[in-house]
């Protein structure tokens, strides 16, 4: 695993002071066989997020998702559909390091996955599976629209 300052963002970021860059990113949307999504706090800001992260060099975007699934959970996604890619500039947003972003996020609706939840990890201080009407109050909008996505989608790819 990577620090942010060895990521290739980070490195960027170096390069590029404060401007705002383009991030390349997956994003998972795990569900259990109860129809629970599973959720994780980050360690960086506290917050509850699907499993995703930016894309790294010389990675594709789905051995990016299967990464950041594996660092953030410990679970190993063996299959996944993507549903749909967000790119409009309403979805910027400023990292827990003060940087700032336009997202280029391609969502995937996992659909096998393998191992044992862990739910503490290097970027995770809790992971745990939440019932649709239980999400948390303080979860960002942006993971509750992918959510709807997930619900709505019907093999038609959505461009966001």
């Amino acid at each position: 695993m990577l620090s942010y300052e060895e990521s290739y963002l980070g490195q960027l970021r170096k390069l590029v002071g404060d401007r705002t860059l383009i991030t390349v990113g997956a994003r998972a949307v795990i569900q259990d066989t109860q129809g629970r999504v599973l959720l994780i706090r980050r360690r960086d800001n506290g917050k509850w997020a699907m499993p995703a992260g930016s894309l790294e060099l010389d990675e594709s975007i789905l051995d990016c998702l299967k990464r950041e699934v594996r660092e953030e959970t410990g679970l190993e996604v063996l299959a996944a559909t993507p549903i749909a890619v967000y790119s409009e500039p309403r979805f910027a947003f400023t990292n827990a390091y003060g940087a700032h972003f336009q997202m280029f996020a391609l969502a995937f609706r996992v659909d096998a996955w393998s191992g044992t939840l862990q739910t503490e990890t290097n970027e995770t201080a809790a992971a745990r599976f939440f019932a649709p009407d239980e999400l948390p109050a303080d979860m960002p909008t942006l993971y509750l629209e992918t959510l709807e996505d997930v619900r709505n989608y019907r093999g038609q790819f959505m461009v966001k």
